[in-house]
């Protein structure tokens, strides 16, 4: 039985934030939507991906299996529907929302098996990623492979997948530029954060605002890079939160003067419209000779233009670092068609692959056939040999069996290549009588 490859997708290209944060799945619910839509959709093969620009759900089904699966009574959605609307109405109603079909518009559904496999190779390689290249994407990758693993929603087609992205995803990282440089401004700050602190001994570092942008700058922190980082916000508790989930320290931001007195990195994200780091706030923190680096990523701006007039203080704003991933970007285009290289060759081996596993239960079905014949001949024979002869006998028969099979094997494998297996396939059934002996 031969598995198409299906793809279901929503993303920053097909519906908003407000939309797709909604049907963004946490590790337990992405488990548990992987658990009930097998069991509800009888799917063997099952692979979920939710990040924050993206939840996709990639299945495979019988190529003789029509889209309109019977749906258990008492689901709330209509049987008629097809089998990816199903999927959707499952999400949505797991994500405590109502009105499923409202939703349909933003997923984009790919049923060419081909076109699937390309688009999970595009996924996780970055290209497409809303910051392209993302280097996140491969271990969000690894990580919704692990969840269907643990469930054995993986057969060897989808193990034998993702390993081959794993592969590619490797091979882009050393033969290429396309994950050189930082190329998301929370990145940029984070790398121009650790290239700052190198400068300075026992670096300590200090970050003001934990929204969009400051949230992603602390995800991006290593710890090991530095004495302390200390994360700060207007709201404690989110502090708290992102500072936990790090292992950093946390202050209230009414201690703010304090704490830049204490740090020799700033990295300063708030939205407010005057700049909370002001010249004479920094001036009083700033009392000995030690060099301080701030970097302002908010617009407006957080610290103060004339702060940079201070001795022995440095700003970095918004556009600098801009300018940094600009140049990455267009780094990372330049190495786009060497990125899709790549993936046209893993492609290839595994379509290679995978229209021999067509053959391989004719193989073993040959490889059967041939050794319950050789067992026969061998049985009738045994009462007239000893122990010694009757080694000998099966050492030259297995050797026989070896090369007598190893022919049809070479041609079947080439025929598969050549998309010519089917009739070779007929014509050895037909030979050996193999799917009736099967049967028996």
């Amino acid at each position: 039985m031969q598995l198409t490859f299906k793809a279901l997708t929503i993303n920053y290209k097909t519906a908003p934030v407000e939309i797709r944060e909604k049907l963004s799945l946490s590790e337990t619910e992405c488990n548990s939507f992987l658990q009930q839509a097998s069991e509800m959709f009888a799917l063997s093969e099952l692979f979920v991906l939710s990040t924050c620009n993206r939840t996709e759900i990639y299945y495979s089904v019988s190529e003789n299996t029509t889209t309109n699966v019977e749906i258990p009574r008492g689901c709330p959605f209509s049987s008629s529907k097809t089998l990816p609307q199903k999927l959707i109405a499952l999400l949505v109603t797991q994500k405590g929302l109502s009105d499923s079909e409202s939703y349909f518009p933003y997923f984009k559904s790919i049923t060419d098996h081909k076109e699937a496999i390309r688009h999970l190779f595009s996924v996780a390689m970055g290209l497409e990623s809303q910051v392209i290249g993302d280097i996140q994407i491969s271990n969000q990758v690894k990580k919704a492979y692990q969840y269907s693993a643990d469930l054995n929603l993986a057969s060897p087609f989808l193990h034998r997948l993702l390993h081959t992205v794993f592969f590619t995803n490797k091979r882009v990282a050393q033969e290429t530029s396309f994950r050189d440089g930082a190329a998301s401004v929370a990145y940029a700050a984070a790398e121009m954060t650790e290239e700052l602190a190198q400068t300075v001994l026992q670096p300590k570092v200090l970050v003001i605002g934990v929204g969009e942008i400051g949230g992603d700058v602390v995800r991006n922190l290593d710890k090991e890079d530095f004495h302390t980082v200390t994360v700060m916000n207007r709201t404690f508790e989110k502090a708290q939160e992102f500072a936990s989930e790090q292992g950093f320290e946390v202050a209230k931001i009414e201690n703010l003067q304090e704490e830049v007195k204490k740090a020799d990195v700033i990295i300063c994200s708030v939205a407010a419209k005057e700049p909370i780091l002001t010249k004479q706030l920094v001036e009083k923190a700033q009392q000995d000779v030690r060099f301080k680096y701030l970097i302002d990523l908010s617009v407006p701006r957080s610290v103060e233009p004339t702060v940079e007039h201070i001795p022995f203080v440095s700003v970095y704003n918004i556009d600098q670092i801009q300018n940094r991933t600009a140049e990455v970007i267009e780094r990372r285009k330049a190495a786009i068609p060497q990125v899709e290289s790549l993936i046209d060759e893993a492609i290839q081996g595994f379509d290679d692959w995978s229209k021999e596993m067509i053959v391989s239960p004719t193989i073993h079905r040959l490889k059967n056939a041939l050794e319950q014949i050789r067992k026969e001949e061998i049985n009738r024979h045994l009462k007239n040999l000893d122990e010694k002869e009757i080694k000998k006998v099966e050492a030259i028969t297995k050797g026989m069996m070896q090369k007598i099979i190893k022919l049809p094997v070479i041609q079947l494998k080439a025929a598969c290549k050549r998309g010519e297996a089917e009739t070779l396939v007929d014509v050895l059934n037909d030979l050996f009588n193999l799917e009736q002996d099967e049967k028996v």
